[in-house]
């Protein structure tokens, strides 16, 4: 897979872009739909399917959201937001505040949610706002000429944001669309679906918590790098340590070191290395602050961390940690700052 090409004339110096919003299109209730492009219409860094942007919101809000617009797409980016009135303000700054022709400034694409090109066939698992990384994904794959099958579940057709782009796909591709018209007994059965794993075959899937455990739960005998996801919002609440807590014996508090210099710096109860570092003037890009972006993830040189973050793969467990979430089993961690 190609590694983003940057167009660094158009790079802010805090490594940022600032895009025009060309377009605003309603794809669905609730949900909006937002095309960046250059002011001056140059090319733009290119993404990789399943990648997203931080999008600066008005104030101190930071958001991610996944390009859910063809890769090869060099003039623009697009990305959905579902109007969540239940969650943390950012979405609903986003629908209300933004407009056509206002500036905005995102990040540069970054990719947690990687595809896997070298598959034989592809199985794509969408629940609503879920279907962004996979759009992506799957403009990709019928670029590749790649066998791909997605699964899109909505509670209604009308629900369905992109419908008539992704009805296009085809011919070694299929679409289904699954719609449960609320009723949890019409819910596309995913236990059944994913039950027999097929030589060779990959699975991508995101979407709201409880389709996310479904899936999880139907792929738990597959093998190891045959299943890969995507969270909106950290599943489970991300809390500090405690001895008692079952499988976890870390301590409460606990010391970091920067390798550089051999400063040490104590880690309270309650307390995130990133604001442990900041206290003692070390900056750290952040984001999420939940263990979703990767935006804050430092090498681990020493020490073992206790990973709580849902991006890192087993792999980079064994090198870094996110000092967003993350806390010590063993330290201290010694950090390749």
């Amino acid at each position: 897979m190609n590694s983003p090409v940057l167009n660094r004339e158009l790079i802010s110096t805090t490594g940022t872009l600032e895009l025009l919003v060309r377009q605003i299109r309603f794809e669905a209730p609730g949900i909006n739909s937002y095309e960046l492009m250059d002011p001056l219409a140059k090319p733009l860094p290119e993404p990789t399917a399943g990648s997203h942007v931080d999008v600066h919101l008005p104030g101190p809000l930071v958001r991610q959201y996944s390009l859910s617009n063809d890769p090869a797409d060099r003039d623009r980016y697009v990305f959905a937001v579902l109007k969540d009135e239940a969650g943390r303000g950012g979405s609903k700054a986003l629908h209300k505040t933004v407009h056509v022709q206002d500036t905005i400034r995102i990040s540069l694409p970054r990719n947690n949610f990687l595809l896997d090109e070298t598959a034989s066939k592809y199985i794509l698992l969408a629940g609503g706002i879920g279907i962004t990384p996979l759009k992506a994904m799957c403009h990709r794959l019928a670029a590749l000429n790649a066998n791909f099958v997605l699964h899109y579940c909505s509670k209604t057709p009308e629900c369905a944001a992109f419908k008539n782009e992704l009805t296009q796909f085809g011919p070694r591709n299929a679409v289904r669309f699954h719609h449960d018209g609320g009723n949890p007994a019409n819910r596309l059965d995913i236990a059944a679906l994913l039950a027999a794993y097929e030589e060779g075959a990959q699975l991508y899937y995101c979407g709201p918590p409880g389709f996310m455990k479904a899936c999880a739960n139907a792929t738990g005998d597959w093998p190891k790098g045959s299943v890969h996801f995507e969270n909106f919002k950290a599943p489970v609440p991300v809390l500090p340590p405690s001895a008692s807590e079952e499988g976890r014996s870390g301590p409460d508090e606990f010391d970091v070191e920067i390798a550089s210099s051999g400063q040490r710096i104590h880690v309270s109860a309650g307390q995130s290395i990133v604001e442990a570092l900041e206290g003692a003037g070390i900056t750290i890009e952040t984001s999420c602050l939940s263990g979703l972006c990767g935006a804050c993830k430092v090498r681990c040189l020493a020490g073992k961390p206790d990973h709580r973050d849902f991006i890192l793969n087993d792999d980079e467990k064994e090198s870094y940690l996110t000092t967003c979430v993350s806390r010590c089993r063993t330290g201290p961690l010694v950090l390749d700052l």
